[in-house]
């Protein structure tokens, strides 16, 4: 009977309770219109401070570049190859790598451009009796690869032999003088004994005062000598062969007819195999019988050749001859009709003495420039060796135009632009740092600015409009030769404080209408007090004051950066 009153009473109270909390939440939700106003004013504004920090404080210019090998050069060649005018073709192309002094640099005609290292560049054929820088040069080159001969700049025999030595060396045959110089050089042998032999004939017309006689002999001689010659001309321009050519070349085509016979014959056993046989041999037999007919087909083409150019060769011999007979019928000719004439002939015999002395003269300067000699296309005089070639502009089976290869040096370089405002804060020899794309950087230095900078001369590689091109040039390349090519990023130091120095914001740094700066530095909650100051270095939104009054700034004070 007593446990039911008292579940009664707690159900009571439990309603109490419920009521209560309802009536507790609706009260709190219940505002008067005093405070809905209160609610909606804006909060007290506060300031927005940050503290002032004592830093070392270092200004950067950042150029967005890419790694390459330093200090590009064209490279042309001064004249032609081999000493000929006809065409010059690249018979094998410059290779990019490394380019050591003495050493190929391309082919031109079958004929070589060495590199030599030297500040004189190449510009005219070095040959015997030639004098200047640039034979010493050569010479100097030519001891340094173990040809001994003194650097006298002249271009003397020993140098000569020299440069034959070194182009056999090589593989090569030095420039021997070609067939237009050797013709030059029998011609004026020919003139000399022409001179000597009329001045004789001279003489002895005068020893023999008025007996024509032995002058008649002469000229008989003389046309007897011109009627032979042109007789062996005009037989050799009617026989295109000797017999002895033909008989070779007979024996040429017997070799083609007995290669062609052997290749049918192959092919039919090619054709006619079994399964059982070794085809792999039949086929073999049939490559090295086309082989076989292909190498004696090619060996009648080059005799026809061969014999085509010896035939010219020796028309261009006979006719010669009949120019020198014609010539001494034509002498002796005079001669014969001065000879009663014994005051022209003494003066005949005095000029006589004058063309032998004159040709003698002649043919003695000519052989002091005769023989071996270095085509102005045939060596490459570069700054510093070795070096890399970057580039090569020249293909093989092209012709030699402008730039055949582009050579750098081993050292690296940062080639990119900046703006003309940050470019007037650049000077060369500034501090800089080099950072590659996975985080490595290398201390540089800012070698050149503007037009000095570019070293790309292609019209594409102007820079743009109200920029200014730059140079960096890493301190050193461990590392860097695998990032070559790539873009890099580098910080080049335009200033920097010495020491640690007080900074803050630069939104901290007002200026008053009398153009004094000061900051706001927090004295309480919300409240602050103005400080002057002088400033300094500014970089990454921070910079440098001083306080015109020492104490009235300190590190760790706070300064207003917005009012809230």
């Amino acid at each position: 009977m007593t446990r039911r009153p008292r579940r009664v009473l707690g159900g009571v109270l439990a309603g109490v309770l419920v009521i209560a909390g309802a009536g507790w939440a609706v009260g709190s939700r219940l505002r008067s219109p005093a405070d809905e106003a209160a609610a909606r004013q804006a909060p007290a504004p506060s300031l927005v401070t940050a503290p002032v920090r004592r830093q070392k404080l270092t200004s950067t210019v950042a150029v967005s570049g890419t790694l390459e090998y330093g200090s590009p050069l064209p490279v042309t060649l001064a004249g032609a190859v081999g000493g000929t005018a006809e065409a010059q073709r690249v018979t094998r192309a410059p290779r990019p790598g490394r380019l050591a002094e003495g050493s190929v640099l391309m082919e031109v005609n079958g004929r070589p451009v060495f590199a030599l290292e030297g500040r004189v560049p190449m510009h005219r054929t070095i040959a015997p009796g030639t004098e200047g820088a640039d034979v010493r040069q050569l010479q100097r080159a030519l001891r340094r690869f173990g040809h001994g001969t003194a650097a006298t700049g002249v271009f003397d025999a020993a140098t000569a032999s020299a440069v034959r030595r070194w182009y056999a060396r090589k593989g090569y045959r030095a420039q021997e003088p070609d067939l237009t110089a050797r013709q030059t050089l029998d011609q004026l042998r020919q003139a000399v004994q022409t001179a000597e032999e009329t001045l004789l004939t001279d003489r002895k017309a005068l020893e023999a005062g008025r007996e024509v006689r032995p002058l008649k002999v002469a000229l008989d001689h003389a046309r007897q000598d011109l009627a032979e010659a042109e007789s062996a001309l005009a037989e050799a321009e009617q026989a295109e062969t000797t017999p002895a050519d033909e008989g070779r070349l007979d024996a040429l085509h017997q070799a083609v007819r007995a290669a062609e016979e052997e290749l049918l014959a192959a092919r039919q056993a090619l054709a006619a195999a079994k399964p059982e046989d070794d085809r792999r041999l039949l086929e073999l037999k049939a490559a090295n019988a086309e082989r076989d007919l292909e190498s004696a087909r090619r060996a009648v083409d080059l005799f026809l050749e061969e014999a085509a150019t010896t035939r010219d060769a020796r028309l261009a011999e006979l006719r010669k001859a009949v120019r020198t007979a014609e010539e001494a019928v034509l002498t002796a000719g005079q001669a014969l009709k001065r000879a009663k004439e014994t005051s022209p002939l003494r003066l005949k015999i005095a000029n006589g003495r004058r063309n032998v002395a004159s040709a003698r003269a002649t043919l003695a300067e000519y052989r002091r420039t005769y023989g071996v000699s270095v085509p102005p296309g045939e060596i490459v005089f570069l700054p510093k060796l070795p070096a890399r070639l970057h580039k090569a502009e020249a293909r093989a089976g092209e012709r030699v135009e402008d730039e055949v290869a582009t050579v750098t040096n081993t050292a690296f370089m940062v080639t990119g632009s900046v703006g003309e405002a940050e470019g007037r804060l650049l000077k060369p020899g500034m501090a800089a740092v080099v950072e590659l794309s996975d985080g490595r950087t290398y201390r540089a230095r800012l070698t050149a600015k503007g037009p000095g900078a570019r070293v790309d001369r292609a019209a594409d590689a102007e820079p743009g409009a109200g920029t200014v091109p730059v140079l960096i040039t890493p301190a050193a390349a461990k590392g860097l030769r695998a990032a070559v090519g790539a873009p890099v990023t580098v910080k080049i130091a335009v200033g920097s404080t010495r020491s640690a120095v007080l900074t803050v914001p630069v939104t901290a740094v007002v200026t008053s209408a009398d153009g004094r700066a000061r900051v706001r530095v927090e004295s309480a909650p919300d409240r602050a007090q103005d400080v002057e100051v002088r400033t300094g270095l500014t970089a990454h939104g921070t910079v440098q004051i001083t306080p015109v009054r020492t104490a009235a700034l300190k590190e760790g004070d706070r300064v207003v950066v917005s009012d809230g």
